[in-house]
């Protein structure tokens, strides 16, 4: 996910239990909104990232939206340390001409999304059914239980990590079980949806020729993946875990090169995927 050009703060404390239970029906917790392009779907994309995530990526460049943190706007009589999906929409909407003829759309990232499911899945309706915009879900997809049917029929396109095939490196880098993610794309192939797959290529972690090859496999056998994202591992969310307090354990952990990253895209293209 792109660093934010135009954000809401990412200053606030974080939600608590009672700020949780008293939240309405259209607030959220938003930790920015973005345009970007090239990175979050097709075309000039209007992206707004919602706070939390049950991850804990060893990679992760914005740990920052880990924690469900408060927005700096909220809307009149609202909860503390949320954010009215009419501000979203409202900020959307001044961009939508622009976006519509970049054959772009809005996307709804975070964090983790689906840690807001309610939420999530307003500003996914209304950026649809109110803006006419293209919509995208970007999740990890390990509370992809969480998203129910409307959501999903929301949703024009799902990106989605898999962020390893072996179980224990899997584990290793997110603190999670992979099974929620699989059966999770299991149940995007048997509903049609447009997959766009994402998986990060991290050098001694991840680019086992046979961990490759698993990913490649099981994203090939689903039929609906329209695209993968060979992403080169970085380190520009170091800072960011360093002003957190956080070790950022792979500090000395080499980019990959063209050559790896070009190999890890054979893999998937020998399966009839296209990998960019």
């Amino acid at each position: 996910m792109p660093t934010p050009a135009v954000r809401l703060g990412s200053a606030g404390r974080a939600a608590t239990p009672a700020a949780a239970a008293t939240r309405r029906p259209g607030e959220g917790s938003v930790h920015s909104w973005d345009l970007s392009t090239g990175v979050d779907g097709p075309g000039t994309r209007f992206v707004t990232f919602l706070s939390g995530c049950p991850l804990t990526c060893l990679y992760c460049h914005n740990p920052d939206t880990w924690k469900m943190r408060a927005g700096q706007r909220a809307p009149p009589g609202g909860s503390r340390g949320s954010t009215s999906a009419d501000d979203v929409i409202a900020e959307a909407a001044k961009y939508r001409r622009f976006i519509s003829a970049s054959g772009g759309g809005a996307t709804v990232s975070g964090g983790e999304p689906l840690l807001q499911p309610v939420f999530a899945g307003e500003l996914l309706h209304r950026m649809k059914h109110e803006l006419g915009l293209h919509t995208a879900l970007d999740t990890s997809g390990f509370l992809g239980a969480r998203a129910t049917d409307a959501l999903l029929r929301d949703v024009d396109l799902v990106l989605l990590d898999i962020k390893s095939w072996d179980r224990d490196t899997y584990r290793k880098v997110t603190g999670r079980p992979l099974r929620p993610t699989l059966d999770f794309a299991q149940r995007l192939a048997d509903l049609g949806k447009e997959v766009h797959l994402r998986f990060v290529l991290v050098p001694g972690l991840t680019d086992a020729p046979g961990n490759i090859e698993g990913v490649a496999a099981f994203a090939g056998s689903l039929g609906n993946v329209a695209r993968v994202d060979v992403l080169p591992f970085h380190t520009l969310g170091e800072g960011k875990w360093q002003a957190l307090g956080k070790d950022f354990t792979l500090h000395d952990t080499p980019s990959p090169t063209a050559e790896q990253v070009d190999a890890a895209k054979a893999v998937f293209a020998a399966r009839g995927l296209t990998a960019v």
